[in-house]
């Protein structure tokens, strides 16, 4: 008896509240739905991790929360047009420009987080490769890609709410003057990155320096209007891009060589010795293991110094890293030195030399100048 009422009772309930029980079947269908589709995703990741192309992982990478959002956008309009039309209340009517506008949403997240993941993998792939890709230039094509979608969901999201396109484009033309006008160093700037990416006059890793301006240090990153560089003692510094339009800049990064120029002084007195330790010298640079010898190379007497005779050394090293190269330039100073002291000469330095008067010889007439000696004694 007591069964029969309860069964009843439900019946009744149903029939009115019908409404809530469609409710909960659509939440609880978005649910499952859900977790379904999360393992299968994680599971399709797995598998297509170890192939090359760049392009399957990023996607099923890319899709995972932007289509676990969409089911929850998807469902919930879905219930709350059931639940609008139970209670026809009339803030139910806004469900299906909010839907519209949070599947646009979730597009465009999709579509950026796709670029970006592709971007990673296309840079990453290229560094096995003979000549890799330059990942300024990838990082440009990536900012263009991002900044083009935002630029279209942001139109057909105005477009989906009823604003006309046509209209805004000629405000914004119109308006695109007087914005130009205010913000002209922004304008400047972003320009000034464009060309950056244009004409690559540095990357990032680059070592650049300027002779304009206190600028020297480690690019770190180009943005559209700053480029971060960070000194050598680990300062940042964010010079504006507009700034690189009106300065030289020196990319020491892209040498093809580091030169060797020095100057070394020997002893008056071993001059009979300077051409055998010039050409050994030399010699010595010829079978260096580290010195290019297809670039200019000289070792020649140079000049007469005050307290040395001078020759000089200029060749250029094949190495462009700079710890790399203080350590061969250690090694060619020392077999240097090695070479004037095996010819029994020595590295001269500063000296003054003191002419002392003979035995028997007055002071005053020593040291007096010329016809005034005898004068004065």
């Amino acid at each position: 008896m007591a069964d029969n009422q309860l069964y009843q009772f439900l019946l009744e309930w149903a029939g009115d509240n019908a409404w809530i029980v469609q409710v909960f079947i659509v939440v609880l269908l978005v649910l499952l739905f859900n977790l379904a589709l999360r393992l299968v995703l994680k599971r399709l990741q797995r598998k297509l991790e170890d192939t090359d192309n760049p392009w399957d992982d990023a996607v099923i990478g890319a899709l995972q929360q932007p289509l676990n959002l969409l089911v929850w956008i998807v469902g919930i309009a879905f219930a709350a047009d059931i639940v609008g039309a139970e209670t026809d209340a009339s803030i139910f009517s806004a469900v299906g420009p909010v839907r519209d506008v949070g599947v646009i949403t979730t597009i465009t997240w999709f579509l950026l987080r796709l670029t970006t993941r592709l971007q990673g993998n296309i840079l990453e792939r290229s560094r096995d490769k003979e000549t890799p890709l330059d990942p300024t230039t990838v990082d440009a094509i990536g900012k263009l890609v991002r900044a083009s979608i935002l630029i279209t969901a942001g139109l057909v999201m105005l477009q989906t709410l009823g604003f006309s396109i046509s209209g805004v484009l000629a405000f914004g033309g119109i308006g695109g003057i007087a914005i130009g006008f205010a913000a002209k160093d922004l304008l400047a700037n972003f320009f000034g990155g464009l060309m950056i990416y244009l004409d690559r006059p540095f990357a990032v890793g680059d070592w650049i320096k300027s002779p304009d301006r206190e600028i020297e240090g480690t690019v770190e990153d180009i943005g559209w209007r700053l480029t971060r560089i960070r000194t050598f003692d680990k300062r940042p510094i964010y010079v504006p891009n507009g700034v690189f339009s009106t300065i030289a800049v020196v990319n020491p990064s892209r040498m093809s060589h580091r030169r060797i120029h020095e100057t070394i002084g020997i002893r008056y007195d071993d001059i009979d010795k300077m051409q055998a330790i010039v050409e050994d010298v030399k010699a010595m640079l010829e079978q260096h293991p580290e010195i290019d010898t297809s670039q200019t190379l000289m070792v020649n007497f140079n000049t007469f110094s005050a307290s040395s005779i001078d020759f000089f050394v200029y060749t250029f090293t094949g190495t462009t890293v700079w710890t790399r190269y203080h350590e061969i330039k250690q090694d060619v100073l020392l077999r240097i030195s090695e070479i004037i002291s095996r010819h029994g000469a020595e590295i001269a330095f500063p000296t003054s030399t003191v002419h002392l008067p003979q035995a028997g010889t007055p002071l005053l007439a020593a040291t007096a100048p010329a016809g005034q000696g005898m004068e004065q004694a």
